[in-house]
């Protein structure tokens, strides 16, 4: 138990960034966090867009900078990036109804719990990432990918041409229905995500296709059966996992 505690707590100290980081990519990480949610928020507000389209658009721009950066920098940068990206949606969250941003993530659907829909896949985003590096390390990038392409296509696709709905679990009592066309953007979604950042990691083209595959699959047969607002942890490690195991 002790060994256990000891290298999570070496996990943890090995994934702060370092004070470079917090000088060169910390002012361009905030400005292009303020940037991703000012243009939600004026997709919700100024141009009427619906916000099962501007929540994707800021999850889509997120995960996909979080794998680049990762690919890049590894881990400490990432935390960097992750918490400048939860203080923003947090100063949303305070600021409420009415505010921009707020409305671009705040589903109608999840009245009276807006706000706790926002805060949960927060917390899960960054617990799904924590548990990707830390099992997973090598192909973290991956379920950050299939998340950020694979769920963001989902809701969208589910909301406009979604015919053949089915119930998932929820918390704090809110309904949740998602959609097999949903499920099947998130497939492909995923395996697209997935098969481009492993050809950007030096693999073949042919192996990377079929590893994006194999995690698209798996994200989205595992995303079907997620509890609502639990997705962002399910997804990245089952798809971390896949490109693990397919290419171990």
């Amino acid at each position: 138990m002790a060994e256990f505690v000891q290298r999570g707590i070496e996990f943890l100290v090995a994934a702060l960034p370092a004070p470079w980081m917090l000088v060169v990519l910390a002012p361009a990480f905030f400005v292009y966090g303020v940037l991703a949610a000012w243009f939600a928020g004026w997709l919700r507000i100024t141009r009427g867009i619906k916000t099962s389209y501007t929540r994707k658009v800021f999850h889509f721009s997120i995960f996909t900078t979080a794998g680049l950066i990762q690919m890049s920098w590894g881990l400490p940068a990432v935390s960097l990036f992750g918490g400048i990206v939860a203080s923003i949606v947090l100063y949303a969250v305070w600021r409420g109804d009415d505010f921009p941003f707020y409305e671009a993530m705040a589903r109608e659907t999840d009245r009276p719990k807006r706000s706790f829909f926002i805060l949960v896949p927060l917390v899960t985003t960054a617990i799904g990432g924590l548990a990707s590096n830390l099992f997973f390390p090598q192909f973290a990038f991956v379920g950050y990918l299939v998340c950020g392409w694979g769920d963001a296509l989902g809701e969208p696709v589910g909301a406009r041409w979604g015919r053949h709905g089915y119930r998932v679990p929820s918390i704090a009592g809110v309904p949740a229905h998602r959609t097999l066309e949903g499920s099947a953007a998130v497939c492909i979604g995923g395996a697209v995500a997935a098969a481009t950042g492993l050809a950007l990691f030096g693999l073949p083209l042919s192996v990377a296709l079929t590893v994006g595959i194999g995690c698209g699959v798996f994200g989205a047969a595992i995303e079907a059966v997620s509890t609502h607002g639990l997705d962002n942890l399910t997804i990245q490690v089952a798809a971390s996992a896949a490109a693990f195991v397919l290419l171990s």
